[in-house]
């Protein structure tokens, strides 16, 4: 236990950027548990998507959504998100599970939807990225 301490008094600066990502690290993952995110697994948004109350929102650009996103999917813009119009509003009553690129993008975006009053918002774990990586179709169409 000294030799931590020797190591931590000699190495202030890499111990203090351990202690800030950590730090980050554990406030992303309560806020996203505060905001009442729901991240599923390419896997488990199957079941999600196959509600015939769910729809799909892809945020990535347009260009991104033509080389291929899920079957039935809607792209969606998150700048439309973040001020909701008529169209958007009408989906607060439905399952969303909210796609992107990444997975990234797509926590803020359903975090808007939440703010507008939808009650089930997921997210895409990975995004597109691993959806593809484990080999599940996608259209073009």
């Amino acid at each position: 236990m000294e030799q931590v301490f020797e190591f931590a008094g000699n190495n202030l600066l890499l111990v203090g950027g351990f202690v800030a990502v950590l730090g980050l690290l554990i406030w992303t993952e309560v806020m996203r548990k505060v905001q009442g995110l729901t991240e599923l697994t390419p896997a488990q948004s199957v079941a999600w998507i196959n509600d015939p109350n769910a729809v799909i929102i892809d945020i990535s650009p347009v260009a991104d959504f033509n080389k291929g996103h899920i079957v039935d999917a809607r792209n969606l813009q998150a700048s439309r998100l973040a001020s909701p119009d008529v169209e958007i509003q009408k989906l607060k009553d439905k399952k969303l599970l909210v796609v992107c690129k990444t997975g990234q993008t797509a926590i803020s975006a359903a975090a808007n939807l939440r703010k507008m009053g939808a009650t089930e918002v997921a997210v895409l774990k990975g995004g597109m990225a691993q959806w593809r990586g484990d080999q599940f179709p996608v259209t073009t169409k």
